[in-house]
């Protein structure tokens, strides 16, 4: 039996979500093969591992500027040369891991795993095909540290393959399905037994509002956008998920009470997003590439909340240029941008036309078709 390791780290959920789409593919479509996930970086060291995703967890959330400065020192310069001789030297240690379960394929799905894989490679000490899936819908050179040793790569979109290339990566490894997303999106729903469960209505135009983990100014933003929104009109309707943030919870709470609404449903967590988003007009949310991904797959315009500085202000850039999201920005005038675009049935549908040349929910079947159809070992 063949055997593929699929490597993530654990900063976002995204990397992990990308992870368990390409699994699942392909163990139900291969049943020659057998498949294992590793977090990379929480098998080298534990307490680093708890560290770094804390402390990426803690200034994503807190000091999202802190963040953003990081991200783009890391793309060039000191910290960029600090970053791929620490993953270097951390490389040593995955060894033991792969000669262990001497992988036929590995995948990658972030940049410090496709790293050390590359270095290993470029040392002569493992030789198997390599696969970057890049999880973002802007490119950054970490990604790309040894890419002479990568097979492939997969990216979001056009663009991302055209910068790759103009980066000296030969066009023939370079695959532009999408970021994976779960099989669950590419299946149908019974629209009248999705709004039955959540006591939605036929008749109204649905929101599906996506709070996010944050704090401070930018959750105060966020209960702000969803104040006007919940306010708009009655012809609306808003799913809000907090996402067990229990302060924008309570902050939702109070503006449902403050008005006495009764086209609200607030949600703590849910487990059926794919059906939500197959009865959604509109998301509200960050655009980490997960969501933007699934959004997408499901025709769905969004209005782009909170970007991190770095990965998501660079997706939100994206998003908006081209035309399927509406960024609001820190000095927007929240009512009056909600409220031209909900009035603007046209640009509404053009979104929707948009995102049609972006999505793919069938991404996670397209990699791994390519991955287990061309490579030598299968």
């Amino acid at each position: 039996m063949k055997k593929i390791l699929i490597f993530y780290a654990s900063y976002g959920g995204g990397h992990l979500s990308a992870a368990k789409s390409i699994e699942s593919v392909i163990n139900e479509q291969y049943s020659n093969i057998e498949t294992k996930l590793v977090d990379c970086m929480k098998y080298i060291n534990k307490t680093v591992e708890k560290i770094t995703t804390a402390a990426y967890s803690g200034m994503a959330k807190n000091i999202p500027w802190a963040w953003g400065r990081i991200y783009n020192a890391s793309q060039k310069g000191v910290m960029a040369h600090i970053s791929t001789r620490s993953n270097a030297i951390m490389a040593v240690k995955l060894i033991k891991l792969l000669r262990e379960e001497a992988p036929d394929m590995v995948i990658s799905t972030h940049p410090f795993s496709s790293q050390m894989c590359a270095y290993l490679k470029r040392k002569g000490k493992i030789d198997f095909p390599l696969a970057t899936i890049m999880t973002d819908f802007a490119p950054h050179d970490q990604w790309l540290v040894g890419h002479e040793y990568t097979e492939y790569f997969f990216v979001a979109h056009d663009k991302m393959k055209q910068y790759l290339i103009s980066k000296g990566i030969d066009k023939s490894k370079v695959f532009d399905f999408g970021i994976p997303i779960s099989t669950r999106f590419t299946k149908q729903y019974n629209r009248a037994d999705i709004l039955r469960e959540f006591n939605l209505k036929e008749n109204k135009k649905t929101i599906l509002f996506f709070g996010g983990w944050n704090s401070g100014s930018a959750q105060t933003r966020t209960l702000n956008i969803f104040e006007v929104l919940a306010t708009y009109s009655n012809e609306i309707q808003i799913v809000a998920i907090s996402a067990k943030n229990k302060k924008l919870q309570e902050g939702y709470e109070t503006i449902v009470k403050k008005y006495n609404l009764n086209n609200i449903t607030i949600l703590d967590y849910t487990t059926k997003v794919p059906e939500l988003m197959s009865i959604a007009d509109l998301v509200v949310a960050k655009p980490g590439g997960l969501t933007t991904s699934e959004s997408l797959a499901m025709e769905l315009p969004m209005i782009i909340i909170n970007p991190i500085a770095g990965q998501e202000e660079e997706n939100a850039e994206f998003l908006e240029k081209r035309g399927v999201g509406i960024w609001m920005k820190k000095d927007d005038n929240i009512k009056e941008k909600l409220e031209n675009l909900l009035n603007d049935k046209e640009k509404l549908a053009k979104m929707k036309e948009c995102t049609k040349l972006l999505a793919n929910k069938f991404s996670s079947y397209d990699i791994v078709n390519t991955l287990l159809n061309f490579s030598s070992p299968f």
